[in-house]
């Protein structure tokens, strides 16, 4: 129970963004992009009984703030629980090691290695554009993220079965067959990463989201490295290991699946996000896609802070564009063996759930603009790193090569914040899942340039490259100095 002080008000923060009020009718800055119960309908918790003059009764008010209570803490226990288990589940395909170590395996080509961002972003972009007016008029969301979770899991039984088979006989079309399952999963991921922050919004206040973060990420984390220590490392030794480590990370993104079903989401009616005629004819995905761009030309056209957002997080994105030539270089510079994954794979975890204990408290108390800042400011650290050890004896280079992933290990942090702060940013509830879109696509746009990154590191070297992209993402850091605090 979250009391806040305004004045001579005491407010109550609870589960679906509402307030209870003591005092003057009044709202704080922290409404912004809350979710909150329509006057004359009816949600979860938000049955007062009231006495003849319209005045709510101070025992059935108690007993509303009560259960509103209940359910904050039940539904963010649930997204906290549905986290930390995915996480585990990544841990088995980390995007910054494992997953170009598993293409390099087939075939060991920087062009390949460089669709791999493509497909990724694309993925987290593209389907979440086309999906976000959807989502946002559905009046319980949780189901979708059931689905999605369910997608994701399938994607990886698919390779877990297929791998062995096609390794032995036809390395081409396993090449082509795990490019094909990356893309969907990565669709289905950004689809799942979009109704995941829609249901934070709905469901956290936004002064209880880092606090919500700080204990997925953290314990999420720790778990992770576990199942890293009695699994993952003895796999990725082993001439079969792969199909196990997909079938890990298909099991745990099952499980993590069911937890949705767990959540008390209150039931809202149909929401109109923006100017779609309600008795236009069924269109197919291009009209679909055309007027999703429509929506977000407007929306970006309205607010100048939500633009200046776009540039910070397309900076960022050189980062994403980067990370999976870290461990291609140092295998193929520094002669780093298969071993050292796990390694780098554990570090990257841990300085990810360190942070997180800082970052999390830090973005409550302060708001979410100054966090990212400094997160995306410290992102341009690991390739100048990456460039600093290319100078170094090779040896050298690789003993100490592991440091490179602690500052990567901000980036999971560095994209919450994104999305947090897009919630937050948000005017209104029915706009969450198009804020986050656009940052999404923003995000993405840049990587249509990542196969020429690929390109440009076989033909003029690796230090240059991540020189140059150090620079970008520094500039995106002192773009979002101009970024408002959304709470003030």
């Amino acid at each position: 129970m979250d009391w806040t002080a305004t004045g001579r008000i005491l407010m109550l923060h609870t589960s679906d963004g509402s307030f209870a009020l003591r005092g003057r009718a009044n709202r704080t800055p922290m409404t912004r992009g809350l979710h909150h119960p329509r006057r004359g309908g009816s949600t979860a918790g938000d049955g007062r009984q009231r006495g003849g003059d319209g005045a709510e009764s101070p025992a059935s008010g108690d007993v509303a703030a009560a259960s509103d209570t209940v359910r904050a803490a039940r539904n963010t226990l649930c997204l906290e629980i549905y986290q930390v288990i995915v996480r585990v589940g990544w841990i088995f395909k980390t995007e910054t090691i494992i997953m170009p170590a598993v293409l390099d395996a087939v075939v060991d080509s920087g062009l390949l290695r460089g669709l791999l961002p493509v497909l990724n972003r694309g993925g987290q972009s593209v389907p979440p554009l086309l999906f976000s007016s959807t989502l946002a008029r559905a009046p319980l969301k949780k189901w979708a993220l059931v689905r999605s979770g369910v997608a994701m899991a399938a994607c990886f039984a698919v390779l877990a079965v297929a791998w062995m088979p096609l390794q032995a006989r036809r390395p081409d079309l396993l090449a082509l067959l795990f490019l094909l399952v990356y893309a969907a999963f990565s669709s289905a991921n950004g689809l799942n990463q979009l109704i995941l922050a829609s249901l934070q919004g709905k469901l956290i206040a936004p002064g209880h989201r880092g606090r919500a973060m700080l204990v997925s990420v953290s314990l999420g984390s720790v778990l992770a490295i576990l199942a890293a220590l009695l699994w993952l490392g003895r796999w990725l030794e082993e001439s079969d290991g792969f199909p196990k480590i997909f079938a890990a990370t298909a099991t745990f993104f099952g499980m993590a699946a069911v937890v949705p079903w767990l959540l008390d989401e209150p039931r809202e009616a149909a929401l109109d996000p923006g100017p779609v005629p309600s008795a236009s004819p069924p269109v197919g995905w291009l009209a679909a896609l055309r007027r999703g761009v429509d929506g977000w030309r407007r929306t970006l056209a309205a607010d100048r802070h939500l633009l200046r957002l776009t540039v910070v997080a397309a900076c960022f994105s050189a980062v994403l564009m980067l990370f999976p030539h870290y461990q291609a270089f140092a295998r193929d510079r520094l002669g780093t063996p298969m071993t050292s994954l796990l390694t780098w794979v554990i570090v990257q975890n841990a300085a990810t759930g360190g942070a997180s204990l800082v970052v999390g408290p830090l973005s409550d108390r302060r708001g979410t603009r100054s966090v990212l800042v400094w997160l995306v400011a410290l992102s341009s650290v690991t390739p100048l790193l990456v460039a600093g050890l290319s100078r170094l004896p090779h040896p050298l280079a690789a003993e100490w090569f592991w440091t490179v992933y602690l500052p990567l290990g901000l980036n999971p942090l560095s994209l919450k914040m994104f999305t947090n702060y897009a919630l937050e940013l948000a005017p209104a509830p029915v706009e969450h899942p198009r804020y986050v879109s656009i940052v999404g696509a923003a995000l993405a746009a840049p990587f249509l340039l990542s196969p020429l990154v690929g390109l440009a590191v076989d033909q003029i070297g690796f230090q240059p490259v991540f020189v140059v992209g150090a620079g970008v993402i520094a500039t995106g850091a002192l773009v979002a100095v101009g970024l408002p605090e959304p709470r003030d």
